[in-house]
């Protein structure tokens, strides 16, 4: 697996297995050894218009994993200092979006179907839905999460 650093706190792209063959290619993820965390839940993201804007939050502690499967959507990564605009366009390319990293997804193909791991249950409380909250969160001393 390769794995890409984004320079955006530790968000990255991962590379998955890619395997092809005269009946067509499989994608493989292994969740303990190609994510960087073990999922608790997914969702898919789908059927949302191309002027549409999801995600737009960050977590406290919750770490996503990001597969766009089908299509393509423009994902952006910001921890308050950097952010970085990764387009994914390939169903064996991941996007890492860490615990503290304010995320976004935007420009989706009429077609996109995007996959989403996430290393916690939800709950609304470890959300930060406001950029200006997040930027005053990411200053303020609070129990450390790896970005």
């Amino acid at each position: 697996m390769d794995v890409t650093p984004l320079g955006v706190g530790n968000a990255a792209l991962h590379r998955l297995p890619l395997l092809r063959d005269n009946g067509g290619a499989i994608c493989v993820g292994e969740f303990e050894h190609v994510l960087p965390f073990q999922p608790k839940r997914f969702f898919l993201v789908f059927d949302v218009k191309a002027a549409q804007v999801r995600g737009a939050h960050a977590h406290r502690r919750c770490e996503q994993f990001l597969v766009c499967v089908k299509g393509s959507v423009l994902c952006r990564v910001d921890d308050g200092r950097a952010q970085v605009d990764v387009p994914l366009t390939e169903p064996n390319v991941g996007l890492y979006v860490p615990a503290g990293i304010w995320g976004q997804q935007s420009m989706h193909s009429p077609d996109a179907v995007l996959l989403v791991f996430a290393s916690h249950a939800f709950d609304e409380a470890d959300y930060i839905r406001s950029y200006p909250q997040f930027q005053r969160w990411i200053d303020a001393p609070h129990e450390s999460t790896p970005r």
